[in-house]
């Protein structure tokens, strides 16, 4: 009896340590992992390789992009979103249900970046606009333009990942 008893308490000790890591999984990826859809790369005029290349999550239809990097807890630096919106146009966005500070980067159908917004504040509903028309978002890390020297003016080029699934 003593044995069955030592059996079982192993084997509820070993799937209560499982539950565990399950459980911080899911809170540090959140309720939505990342998915690679593509690479970007940051260029600047007049230098022959990129400044840094990330793997990008797209956001391409309204749905996505109303959702953007929402209920998300963490991010990796080399990760990132693009935004391919309708038009040119100037754009807004917010920081509501948004665990993680941002850069957020407003870009024209030329691929330059128009406007940077850095470290932005988590949570907020307060607008963050484009200033200028923008066709595109690019959403990454707080402090990933600072560390990579990207500046308005800077050109963006990226490539989806085609699926044969």
């Amino acid at each position: 009896m003593t044995i069955i008893l030592g059996i079982a308490l192993a084997v509820i000790a070993l799937n209560f340590r499982s539950c565990i890591q399950n459980r911080q999984d899911y809170k540090a990826a959140g309720p939505y992992a990342f998915k690679k859809e593509g690479t970007l790369s940051f260029f600047r005029e007049g230098l022959d390789k990129p400044l840094v290349t990330i793997d990008i999550e797209l956001a391409k239809d309204d749905n996505e992009r109303a959702m953007g990097l929402m209920h998300r807890y963490t991010m990796d630096e080399e990760q990132g979103m693009l935004f391919i919106m309708e038009r040119q146009e100037p754009q807004s966005f917010w920081m509501k249900n948004t665990h993680i500070s941002l850069d957020i980067l407003y870009v024209n159908t030329q691929y330059e970046i128009v406007k940077i917004h850095q470290r932005t504040k988590r949570f907020s509903e307060e607008g963050i606009p484009s200033v200028k028309p923008a066709k595109y978002v690019v959403e990454v890390v707080a402090g990933f333009c600072a560390k990579h020297q990207i500046k308005e003016g800077d050109l963006i080029s990226f490539k989806r990942i085609t699926s044969d699934n």
